[in-house]
């Protein structure tokens, strides 16, 4: 009764903005609680039951005299009944006895609970049921979930692929080997009831094409896809890595020096939490989402990004980026660095920052018996002709489940600084530091004062930009927010200055 009956279905989502934490370093949350609640209009969920998801692919009924749990309140528990169209309706004993048969189960066929209104749910995790339709597709290994007009669906990126493409390299794609690729397909599947929609979003890929005249009216126009799920689509990291994969060799247009290899790039590999490289198999990167304005454009745009170094080298030569956002979804750029001068890659950053002896000193004091010291990602960020670095540090307690962001570590060019907060770090990075370094001789005491004075009030300017626009995007205030991202930007290019 528990495990069919019951407990039948998961419920409702948490969310919140990436660059932002409490004063106690945990997240902050625009969608919290039980029943979700949120103050972001377009995060406000109505329907928060997850009856198909990533978990549990176990078969369940739904619409029987078992109350459904749905979520404590209290102490007690608030139940529901299903109302959706998913599943298959049991209301007839030839399809009990059939489905005793199938699953193996005489409880199902004796049982009182099930109705001749009860339905049966299974192929419930969403990546084998998109598999269980579409089996000649790839689907990506990373379905995502979005909230559209208070549903939960699920978006996932299906591939066709071939291994028999004539003249090309071929790559592993989870574990299978394939030398074309292309991201045919988005697939939408309600959380709720199951409904599973295609989109064929390459027209111009044979295969697809051919698979659509053999399955007609399987696969639905791009055009169809409604627009409240198209500000949600992302560019698929499975197919981003393969890209970048062969981009490290066939960035090289030169026969010559394609022949010789000669300026062959690779991923970089670093070690996930900042631990010393001890083995010989190090992870290498994967690719970042962020938002980011990308050199030379006007405004900011959700991207995903990936740097390469040169082969055996460390240090920097240049980064690939996906972008996301309406006209430009799918376009890939590379930017490339000078090789004539040395531009610190992610190991490199890496090191020096555990090589700081303030770090190292103050890791090594948390990093004691009964807590562990995380260090997250490292995310590699131009701004104008330069690049920052930035890698938060958590700490998490033994016995605790849930990482608090400690510290966040900021490197630019020679200079590195380990504060509570980012704006903390910038203001130690660009604020202080650089006009102490001026030479007294041309500058006299007066001008330094003055010119550290400008820049701490640049700073304070910037952060209270920062909060309006937190306030902004709380309130759903999306022109506003624009606006006052745009201006955040203007004034750190003046703390550049």
């Amino acid at each position: 009764i528990n495990e069919r009956l019951t407990f039948t279905h998961g419920y409702g989502l948490a969310g919140g903005p990436v660059n932002q934490v409490t004063a106690e370093g945990l997240p902050v949350l625009f969608v919290k609680d039980l029943p979700p609640k949120s103050d972001v209009k377009e995060l406000t969920v109505t329907r928060p039951e997850i009856y198909y998801g990533e978990l549990s692919n176990d078969y369940v009924f739904v619409k029987t005299k078992s109350k459904e749990f749905d979520y404590p309140k209290g102490e007690e528990n608030v139940y529901t009944t299903y109302e959706g169209r998913g599943g298959v309706e049991i209301n007839s004993p030839i399809k009990r006895l059939f489905y005793a048969i199938r699953l193996g189960s005489l409880k199902f066929l004796l049982s009182n609970d099930i109705t001749n209104e009860s339905r049966i749910l299974y192929n419930r995790n969403i990546k084998e049921r998109i598999a269980k339709i579409v089996p000649f597709l790839t689907i990506d290994r990373d379905p995502y979930a979005v909230v559209v007009d208070g549903k939960i669906y699920w978006v996932a990126d299906a591939y066709t692929t071939s291994a028999f493409y004539p003249y090309s390299q071929p790559l592993s794609l989870n574990g299978d080997r394939v030398n074309y690729i292309r991201n045919s397909v988005k697939v939408v599947l309600d959380a709720y009831n199951g409904t599973v929609t295609f989109y064929q979003a390459d027209t111009e890929d044979p295969l697809i094409r051919t698979y659509a005249k053999i399955f007609p009216n399987s696969f639905r126009p791009f055009t169809d896809l409604p627009k409240g799920l198209i500000t949600h689509l992302r560019y698929p990291e499975d197919i981003f890595t393969l890209q970048t994969a062969i981009y490290t060799t066939y960035h090289m247009d030169d026969p010559q020096i394609f022949y010789n290899k000669e300026d062959q790039w690779e991923i970089p590999s670093i070690v996930t939490e900042g631990e010393t490289d001890t083995t010989s198999t190090v992870p290498v990167m994967t690719p970042r989402h962020m938002i980011m304005k990308l050199p030379g454009e006007k405004k900011e745009e959700y991207i995903l990004m990936l740097p390469f170094t040169p082969r055996a080298k460390d240090n920097l030569s240049a980064w690939m980026v996906a972008r996301n956002d309406a006209d430009f979804y799918g376009k890939l750029l590379v930017y490339r660095f000078p090789k004539q001068k040395l531009i610190f890659g992610p190991k490199q950053v890496i090191g020096r920052i555990n090589q700081d002896a303030e770090i190292s000193r103050q890791i090594s004091l948390w990093d004691q018996r009964g807590s562990q010291v995380i260090q997250g990602p490292l995310l590699v960020i131009p701004i104008e002709e330069s690049l920052i670095y930035v890698r938060p540090l958590y700490l998490k307690a033994d016995t605790g489940k849930i990482p608090e962001l400690k510290r966040v570590i900021v490197a630019y060019e020679n200079k590195i600084a380990m504060e509570e907060t980012l704006e903390a770090g910038l203001s130690k990075i660009f604020g202080t530091g650089m006009a102490k370094a001026v030479p007294l001789e041309k500058k006299n005491e007066q001008e330094i004062t003055a010119s550290i004075q400008s820049t701490v009030d640049i700073i304070k300017e910037a952060n209270d930009i920062y909060e309006v626009a937190i306030r902004a995007q709380k309130e759903g205030d999306w022109a506003r927010y624009g606006e006052e991202i745009k201006r955040l930007g203007e004034t750190l290019k003046k703390i550049q200055k």
